[in-house]
């Protein structure tokens, strides 16, 4: 079956849905599978794919710089997919470039099927935009009403959407590289390069934005006990609009590193001692599947899709959304209790290498079958109507 990928983010741009992207691209790449994708140009465009890789003029976006807006060529997108030929098209991302695939899907009556990766309709409230929310979900559910299948990666995400008249939703979980991430990956020098002088290390990995809640990991980072505040070293990893307001609050105790990834990221998840995450806007958390299997207990919000992932009291905690009080208090136990720490990273460890992508993608791929023989099964009964 021959694939085209029709998406708004791919690597070399760092957030969930790019990496997870390029992760299906690889496993495309391991089961030659043909395929061929069209994405935004970005200064820092990859070659990896250069064989498959169709990439357009874009700007960033400006909610957010680290994404971008692109301006597809019609011409171009027809006259690569007349040659290619695709049995299925997976779009992605209901922006410019996803707008596109859409188009020529409907027009050349080829299978088509959606995932969904983002709650944008949460985003609007941190950006004071909610007067353009039902605009949004009409858009939305237009959009995804064209697929034979829309995936979700959580059935969080499943349910949000069913609210909302989605049909065809099929779940499509996300993946952990437990060899890239691994406790195995841990580097003591890592402490005389970042200045850890302290007893714990507590991290968080994701963008510095809003839609994160990062103010709650402000007010936990205020108001924790002197006694514990005093013993703890934080790290944040990522970029974002709150980065140089965070460096100019935080001085002491503290590590701003920016994006990174591979063996750099690797290192600082196995690191840490634990993970906390506030957001409550994730449709799963990729992040969060990271530090388990990097065998780092991960404190995280009872909200989204990062609940699906964390099992309280057994590879993390789930605290009250929005209360610092409630992740202060999670801190408080498991810095105070080694033995149950090192556990909770013990079953973290054992749960995240039970998520393999490989097994998550040859799913995929077989509902990829499936939405292609639905299409195809539609496409014979209108005919037999005439």
């Amino acid at each position: 079956m021959k694939i085209a990928l029709f998406t708004d983010t791919f690597t070399p741009q760092v957030n969930g849905v790019a990496r997870t992207l390029q992760q299906l691209v690889n496993h495309f790449e391991h089961r030659d599978v043909p395929y061929q994708l069209f994405v935004p140009e970005t200064i820092q465009q990859t070659d990896m794919y250069s064989n498959h890789i169709h990439s357009f003029y874009s700007l960033p976006f400006f909610l957010y710089p680290e994404c971008r807006m692109a301006l597809p060529n019609p011409f171009t997108i027809r006259q690569q997919m007349d040659s290619f030929k695709p049995d299925l098209i997976h779009i992605t991302t209901p922006f410019n470039i996803g707008l596109s695939g859409l188009h020529y899907g409907k027009k050349q009556n080829i299978p088509m099927v959606g995932s969904y990766h983002t709650h944008f309709d949460h985003y609007l409230k941190y950006y004071k935009l909610t007067f353009m929310s039902e605009w949004l979900w009409k858009f939305m559910k237009w959009f995804y009403s064209h697929f034979n299948k829309t995936f979700v990666p959580s059935q969080q995400t499943r349910k949000h959407l069913a609210k909302r008249g989605f049909t065809n939703i099929e779940l499509w979980t996300r993946g952990v590289d437990c060899f890239q991430f691994s406790p195995r990956e841990k580097d003591q020098s890592l402490y005389e390069q970042f200045h850890i002088r302290k007893k714990y290390v507590l991290l968080y990995v994701g963008r510095m934005a809003p839609e994160k809640d990062l103010d709650t990991l402000r007010a936990v980072m205020e108001q924790l006990p002197d006694g514990i505040r005093n013993e703890v070293h934080w790290i944040y990893v990522g970029d974002g609009p709150l980065l140089h307001e965070y460096q100019d609050q935080f001085k002491e105790n503290i590590t701003f590193t920016g994006y990174l990834s591979g063996r750099e990221l690797a290192a600082i998840y196995s690191l840490a001692d634990l993970f906390v995450f506030p957001s409550t806007t994730e449709t799963f958390g990729n992040v969060v599947l990271e530090a388990l299997a990097s065998g780092t207990p991960a404190i995280v919000a009872n909200s989204g899709g990062v609940t699906e992932i964390v099992n309280h009291q057994k590879t993390g905690m789930i605290c009250e959304a929005k209360n610092p009080q409630s992740f202060i208090s999670a801190i408080e136990k498991l810095l105070a209790d080694d033995i149950l720490r090192i556990q909770m990273g013990h079953e973290a460890r054992k749960y995240a290498r039970t998520q393999s992508w490989e097994v998550i993608f040859d799913n995929l791929l077989l509902q990829y079958e499936k939405a292609y023989a639905m299409s195809r099964s539609q496409i014979k009964m209108a005919s037999s109507n005439f």
